[in-house]
């Protein structure tokens, strides 16, 4: 078990899982029935899943291709 809730490690995480190229978002998901982070990225460019890790401090990371997400 962790420390921090996954909500404080999302918001502890984001700003760097943002810098990354190709990143367009974060969110929190399920992920075989457990909270997960999401990381949502523009297209499957491996070298951008390369650089996203498969575990945040204990929880799982899912990468999702959502494509680009702009603003109504």
């Amino acid at each position: 078990m962790t420390a921090r809730s996954i909500d404080e490690v999302l918001a502890a995480h984001t700003d760097s899982l943002m810098a990354l190229p190709g990143v367009v978002g974060t969110a929190i998901g399920l992920c075989e029935g457990e909270r997960c982070i999401k990381v949502l990225v523009a297209d499957s460019n491996p070298a951008t899943r390369r650089r996203i890790p498969d575990r945040l401090e204990g929880y799982r990371v899912l990468v999702e291709v959502t494509g680009t997400i702009t603003p109504r």
